[in-house]
């Protein structure tokens, strides 16, 4: 009997070390592994939930200096805000992506936008409801297909959004660069606030990242930051992590793992 039970129970270690090993593996091979613990800032720590209210209460304070200090009445006011990760929250995509290991594509992109289900980022809702009462209308420029149109207008028009409709969801059709499309607002509108997750919500300039990070761009535009534009917290992904990978290769999950290590900053990187 004491022969039978330590044979079962190396049995059952064998299983278990096996069943650990294919786990691991599985982990190493998922092309999305390196999103969890960003995923999961984003949705169970509260900082970032109090970050997107104090940008959007940056915001309001901002709105409210322009508008009292404005003298010129020719056109009427603005605010232009991205979509993703700015009023709309899209990290159960993220999750879904982390669990069945799909690499993320257009197409896995919008069965998602397809289903219209994103929820409003923290005090977004509230922000453009409170510049619609002062008269400023909002657009959205997003960087979706312009394909998603109708089910993103859907999305917004769900959650009660302001002006959800073709003339103020402006998505990408040729470039996705915004310079064209803020211009097209600028013809007919005063902007006054623009809000965003990624430098190149705000202004072409801050689009080129090739040197330092785009560390020095920002600084020269230091005094934009929390007056006209307002930055959201998105660890998941941007531009940021183009400039960070640096390869036009197609790596596997095992070398963007260690290409991403290469450019941490650790003890033997200080000065």
């Amino acid at each position: 009997m004491r022969k039978i039970f330590f044979a079962l129970s190396a049995f059952s270690i064998l299983i278990s070390s096996c069943s650990q090993n294919l786990d691991s593996k599985k982990q190493k091979n998922n092309p999305n592994e390196h999103l969890v613990m960003a995923t999961l800032w984003f949705q169970r720590a509260s900082e970032c939930r109090a970050l997107y209210y104090q940008a959007f209460n940056m915001a309001k304070l901002s709105l409210d200096k322009q508008l009292s200090a404005d003298s010129d009445k020719s056109k009427p006011k603005a605010v232009v805000v991205d979509i993703d990760e700015t009023v709309l929250d899209n990290s159960p995509f993220e999750t879904n992506s982390i669990r069945t290991g799909k690499s993320l594509t257009s197409k896995a992109w919008k069965e998602w936008t397809d289903m219209a289900k994103a929820s409003p980022t923290p005090g977004s809702l509230e922000f453009l409801k409170y510049a619609e009462s002062k008269g400023v209308e909002t657009f959205y420029i997003s960087n979706r297909d312009t394909s998603a149109l109708l089910k993103t207008i859907e999305n917004l028009k769900n959650l009660g959004f302001p002006f959800a409709d073709k003339n103020h969801v402006l998505l990408k059709s040729e470039t996705g660069i915004k310079t064209i499309r803020r211009n097209k607002v600028l013809e007919t509108h005063d902007i006054l606030i623009l809000a965003g997750d990624n430098l190149g919500d705000f202004d072409e300039f801050l689009q080129d990242r090739s040197t330092d990070f785009g560390f020095s761009k920002v600084d020269q535009m230091k005094a934009q930051f929390g007056e006209r534009f307002i930055v959201l917290p998105n660890p998941m992904y941007g531009s940021w992590e183009k400039e960070v990978m640096k390869s036009d290769e197609k790596l596997n999950p095992s070398e963007k793992e260690n290409l991403r290590k290469k450019q941490l900053i650790g003890y033997e990187e200080l000065k």
